[in-house]
This record gives C-alpha cells, structure tokens and sequence, in this order.
C-alpha cells in the first residue's frame, strides 16, 4: 500500500506495523512506560543531557531544563574540519517518513524491523499525533481474518483521509536551548537514516549568494549558532552535495516554512483566511515581497513581518507549539533564509529522542485495530485490540481442527 506524505521538499511513502499501550499526547500526554524509551536512556543519546530524575512538564514529557546541560559537543568549532551545506524550510504536518515501518530490506532509511532490538535500537518508528495533537499508533493490524495477520501504517492526513488521518506532533518544532543553541528536526536526503543527529555550526552565509547577491543581515546574525538537528523525514528531492557545498540540503521542519507539495497544515489548522505564504518558502518569501521587506530588508523588518504572519497563523489555533516554533524562526533563527553552515554527525540530545520515538508502538508486533477515523480519539482513550496469533497458534475450534495460518479472532 502506498501513501503520501512528507516534505516540503520531497515526499514520503508507504505502510507497516507495532505494540499496543495507552496513548500520549503532544500537548498533554502521559509519561511513558517502556525504561527503554523514558528520559536518560543511553540509546543514541548524548550523556551530557540525561537526567535520572526529570521533571515532568504539563505535556508529560520532561522539561527542557530538566535534562541537564547540553553536552559541549553541540556547541564546538567545527569550521575548520567539517563540509558544508545548507538549509530549506517547510512544515506540512504530514506524518513524517520515519513514521512508516520499512518495507523491505532495501529500505535503508528507516528502523530496522527484523526484531525488536533491532528495532528499538534503530529509535523504532516517529511519533505522529491526530488533528488535535494526540499522539496514536504508527501502525495498527490491517485487514485482519483468522486466515491472514498482517500490519497497516495509520494514514497521512496528507493523503485522501485529511482530517481523519494522522499528522507531524507539534511539539517536533523547534526550540530554543538557550541564545546560541537550538533543537530542531529536519528532511535529509534520500541517502539519510531516521534518528540520526548532526551539528550544524551557521557560517554567515547563504546558498545562492554570489558576489552581486552578498549575505544579508539575517545570515550575518545566524553567524556562529548552532543547532542540532534529527532526521525525522526523508525528502526524495532534498538535494545531495554539490562542490562548494558537498554535505548537501536539510530542510528544517519550522511551522510556517511553507506547506510543500502536501499540505496537511492547512487542513490541521483551518482558521479563515490564513496567508501561508509560498508553498516552498513560506512566510519569509511572503515577507521578502516589495510590498513588504523586499528582498533587501532589514532584519527587524523581517523579523516583525513573520512574527505577524505567525500570530495571524498560529495565534488562536489552539496549538501552542506551532506558534512557539514559527517565532522561533524569527527570534533565534534570525529570519534567515537557506543559510549555509558547517555539519557533523553527532550523538542525539535526549530530548530530540524523546520527542522522536513512539511510546505506543513499542514493538514491532501489535495487536492494535486498525482504526479509520483518528479525529475522535482523546488521551486517555483505551485503544481497541484484537487477540491474533502466529502461524501454528491458532486455538482449536468444536471439531478439535486447528487453521494453520497466522490470524485474529476477528467476527
């Protein structure tokens, strides 16, 4: 089964499977279960953010402050030994790529299913939320028979299901660690892997400038910040390297980047008359119009003109992380627009862990029904399952037969 969904500078795919468990919320939600997936696990992470005892914020996760000092690594000189790239930018509330359990050995990019610990070592599979910021499963069971067991990936709000399908959690915009440092997640290319971490030192300047179309005062100001960033989606024409930028594209998830090619934001967060700016660019590209900043605006003009399309957008949308990670855009990020920097892999923080991995599907076996409408689900909601069982497990009817298919105990 195929799928859209992902990127404003790409899409994304296909369908697949995992474990059941009381769902969570990207704006309220419950802390999770597994020791696996809690905050100060050591899988991927960088020691210089755990905390054994973290404090919890109203959302269920653990505050920003609780996890510690950030580990120097994040903030280091890179500039004279690392390659070069540069930024897009989009959020179009799709249920991002890594989502999706792969499909087959082929797929390269996202969590090795073949077991469970394969799988939980991978980061399993990303969280996605329903229109309301509720996080549900990844996949459920499909189609089910006593014949047939077989896994679905919950479908992208990006695809024919809208409102009833799933989106981005809002809480996977950025944010701001402090005046120098910042977490984000982006799109990496068709060669990336989901869950992978980088440090991205900006360096002042910008992809297409050239000596008639110098830096502007937006990339001077980004000069020197630094932002560690996850692969949470795949953009199938995110760019690879080029010679004088041969670490290739990232395109940044920020709320009012620009929809893309699939937009589910607008369907998410349906206020009237919303101007979401260009669909690859967003507001920033509304704000460089001459009867705006222009191209050769100063950088409070810049600044002021997103802030104003963000409350417009985000204001009353009952979703505060949006409007958050779109002023972030303007305040931290300095409104600058695909701003080149300096890259190197590095350790995932704990908190972009905890904010990537799914607390429901836990495993890469489920028992979870497939549900085809995820706009009524509430936090707290009992998730439906099904008692199924492996081929040769099946219980034995009157007649003492027992089916020697994989199945579920469906009517």
């Amino acid at each position: 089964m195929q799928n859209p969904t992902s990127s404003a500078a790409g899409t994304t795919d296909p369908t697949n499977p995992g474990d059941p468990q009381n769902p969570t919320s990207s704006a309220g939600s419950t802390n999770p279960s597994d020791p696996a997936l809690s905050a100060g696990t050591e899988t991927g992470a960088s020691s210089g953010s755990e905390n054994t005892d973290p404090e919890l914020g109203p959302d269920g996760f653990p505050t920003l402050e609780s996890y510690g000092a950030p580990s120097a690594e994040y903030t280091k000189d890179i500039s004279g030994t690392a390659k070069r790239g540069w930024n897009t930018r989009y959020w179009d509330a799709c249920k991002p790529h890594c989502s999706w359990l792969r499909e087959s050995e082929n797929d390269k990019t996202r969590a090795d299913n073949s077991s469970d610990e394969t799988y939980l070592a991978d980061l399993a599979t990303a969280r996605n939320c329903n229109i309301h910021d509720v996080e549900v499963p990844t996949f459920t069971l499909g189609n089910v028979s006593r014949a047939w067991l077989g896994y679905e990936g919950t479908r992208s709000a990006c695809g024919e299901e809208k409102e009833k399908g799933v989106f981005t959690c809002t809480d996977m915009a950025p944010i701001a660690v402090n005046d120098n440092l910042a977490y984000a997640y982006v799109a990496g290319t068709a060669d990336s892997k989901c869950g992978k971490c980088y440090h991205l030192q900006y360096d002042g300047h910008f992809k297409d400038e050239f000596e008639m179309n110098p830096p502007k005062a937006t990339h001077k100001a980004l000069k020197g910040k630094h932002l560690v960033v996850m692969a949470s989606n795949i953009g199938m024409d995110v760019a690879g390297g080029n010679p004088d930028l041969p670490a290739g594209q990232f395109d940044l998830m920020v709320p009012g980047g620009g929809v893309g090619a699939f937009d589910a934001l607008s369907v998410q967060v349906n206020g009237a008359n919303v101007n979401w700016g260009a669909g690859f660019g967003g507001f920033l590209t509304e704000c460089q119009k001459g009867d705006n900043c222009g191209t050769e605006g100063s950088l409070e003009c810049y600044q002021t003109c997103v802030k104003d399309m963000c409350e417009a957008a985000f204001g009353n949308a009952g979703l505060p992380n949006l409007l958050r990670g779109c002023n972030w855009f303007a305040d931290w990020y300095m409104a600058a627009d695909n701003p080149t920097y300096y890259i190197e892999e590095v350790e995932c923080p704990q908190y972009l862990i905890d904010h990537y991995m799914t607390r429901i599907n836990t495993s890469v076996e489920t028992n979870i029904k497939k549900v085809t409408d995820w706009s009524t689900y509430k936090e707290g909601d009992v998730l439906d399952t099904l008692h199924c069982w492996k081929a040769g497990e099946a219980p034995a009817d009157e007649s003492g037969w027992q089916n020697p298919s994989a199945g579920c105990d469906v009517q």
